[in-house]
């Protein structure tokens, strides 16, 4: 089935032609034609399925023929939880639209908002928008909704995890009332329900597990080591392995740093990507890393969604995530667009409960590989399949705590019997005898 048969104008189709894209992908064929018929939709797709041109696509066919808008005015929002989002598909919209004249442009925080301001003055068809940069623009009048005709929720579990709701709740509060609704996101959690439930009315839900043949086709195993050994045995597996390009996954911002002191102290090139650092400079990172200038980039969860790099071959988890769902973003990273990935964990003993909660997660174990000099001396016990972390475990009274509040009901009861007299009444006490009632 080619995009033609879709509802797609020939200019929209002439761009996909030239990027490459000659099928839609399973969430593209139910998605782009419920939109265009003008239904609100719910989709959930897994990463790297396709759901950014599901919802572009339609968009830029329904803004082809527009007049130009309004100066101040926009005709659909896209909100997205990071800056890289933002950008990434804003440029999908470009690069879909070249042919079309629809206009757009990418709202985030981190960089001076005046270029943002004056690019708004003349009007701007599609915005995709982080929400505080946004709620900042509005509040100084920099843009107007009385022109808005679809809103797009993008990524929207991941929106909610970073604690966004209270900022979407205000700009939802803003928008015109008649408005097409549309929320796309890896996962369908009672939160993105209950957000679905409170924005979008009587919506046409589309969720999609991934077919054997849709799968991203990455390979996945873990490599057991101590934890004071990892940056040692990373170190030596490019070296070994001879690896071209890889991108690590690592907790925090301080040991991102520390990593990429370390490799280069190998003679590994390598640079740190989270949130402390500018956004042009992250911008210039991504683009190196895109291009193969830089070959490993050492990312804090920032990099985990929303980054699109043609055949990146390879995701290293440093550390574990503390979430199952983080990992599967992660490791999608890789294995793009029918390309084939690896993922490799590096786990020590301390990582066994995340390791536990991602093969829950996962259903299936990871393959385990031991390299050699690098044995771990604190072993990684067996893998609990079904294992449910203990602050999540229901409270449950075992049997024998149960019978002993049985006897415990049932001595009060007779303590409660024996302290009344014939009539019923509570006795009074002996003088000198302690007074179970209080009297």
């Amino acid at each position: 089935m080619p995009f033609s048969t879709l509802g797609l104008s020939d200019a929209i189709v002439n761009a996909l032609s030239e990027k490459g894209y000659q099928t839609p992908s399973p969430i593209q064929r139910q998605a782009i034609p419920a939109i265009l018929n003008g239904n609100d939709v719910i989709a959930a797709a897994a990463t790297g399925s396709g759901k950014t041109a599901s919802f572009v696509l339609p968009l830029l066919q329904q803004f082809s023929n527009c007049n130009k808008v309004r100066g101040k005015r926009i005709r659909s929002l896209i909100l997205t939880p990071t800056r890289e989002l933002a950008v990434q598909v804003e440029e999908n919209i470009r690069q879909y639209g070249k042919h079309t004249g629809v206009t757009s442009m990418a709202m985030y925080g981190g960089v001076d908002e005046e270029p943002q301001k004056q690019q708004l003055i003349e009007g701007v068809d599609i915005v995709v928008a982080t929400p505080g940069r946004l709620l900042d623009l509005l509040f100084q009048r920099a843009l107007y909704f009385d022109e808005l005709k679809v809103l797009v929720l993008d990524e929207a579990d991941r929106m909610l995890d970073m604690g966004f709701i209270a900022d979407i709740n205000k700009i939802i509060e803003r928008l015109p009332e008649q408005r097409q609704n549309l929320l796309f996101s890896a996962t369908l959690s009672d939160q993105v329900r209950m957000l679905a439930k409170t924005t979008i009315h009587r919506p046409i839900e589309i969720s999609l597990a991934a077919s054997d043949k849709d799968r991203p086709q990455i390979e996945q195993w873990a490599i057991t080591v101590d934890k004071d050994k990892k940056s040692a045995l990373l170190s030596h597996l490019i070296n070994e392995q001879q690896w071209q390009q890889g991108l690590i996954f690592i907790k925090t911002k301080h040991g991102a740093a520390k990593l990429v002191g370390q490799l280069e102290k190998r003679g590994i090139k390598a640079e740190a990507f989270h949130s402390g650092r500018s956004q042009d400079s992250r911008s210039n990172l991504l683009d190196d890393f895109k291009s193969g200038k830089l070959q490993f980039l050492v990312a804090t969860g920032v990099a985990s969604r929303g980054i699109d790099i043609d055949e990146l071959s390879r995701v290293i988890n440093y550390d574990l995530p503390d979430e199952a769902d983080d990992y599967i973003h992660r490791i999608g990273r890789t294995g793009r667009a029918g390309a084939a990935g690896e993922a490799i964990s590096l786990v020590s003993r301390d990582d066994f409960r995340s390791l536990c909660a991602i093969e829950s997660r996962l259903d299936k174990l990871l393959e385990r590989r031991v390299v050699e000099g690098f044995t771990p001396n604190k072993e990684v016990p067996v893998s609990i399949l079904n294992y449910v972390p203990k602050n999540r475990r229901p409270q449950q009274r075992t049997q024998s705590s149960h019978r002993q509040g049985e006897k415990n009901t049932a001595s009060k009861q007779g303590n409660k019997k024996r302290n009344l007299n014939s009539n019923g009444n509570p006795k009074k006490p002996a003088p000198g005898k302690p007074n179970p009632w209080n009297l």
